[in-house]
């Protein structure tokens, strides 16, 4: 484990439709110090061609929860799947995290499903 005091977040997805990376695709990010806590913005960043976020804020010092709100209807707006719209214009993903250790959360997105796992 690492001495940091904080955890780390990263992420990227992957359309599992076309089985390729998603460009252009706004991640938020947000953190709480508690269950019952407010949630509080720390920022966001964009996917590159890699399909990565490559500047995420790192969360506060007591940081307990983290949630990755990925903005994905833009992207599916611009690679349509089928005639039926955008199924999940949004996918928010909440985890707990602990101080010194490092998330890295994938999303597998298609048109009408997405996963996620805690990767490495």
């Amino acid at each position: 484990m690492s001495s940091s005091t904080t955890a780390s977040v990263s992420t990227h997805i992957l359309d599992t439709s076309a089985g390729r990376p998603a460009e252009g695709v706004a991640v938020r990010l947000a953190a709480r110090s508690g269950r019952d806590a407010d949630w509080q913005p720390l920022g966001g960043s964009t996917t590159g061609a890699d399909g990565r976020c490559q500047d995420l804020p790192a969360p506060p010092e007591g940081t307990t929860h983290v949630r990755l709100d990925f903005v994905v209807e833009p992207y599916a707006e611009k690679h349509p799947a089928g005639a039926s719209g955008v199924f999940f214009p949004e996918v928010a993903i909440t985890f707990a995290v602990a101080a010194g250790e490092h998330y890295h959360v994938p999303l597998l997105l298609s048109p009408f499903g997405y996963s996620v796992y805690r990767g490495s």
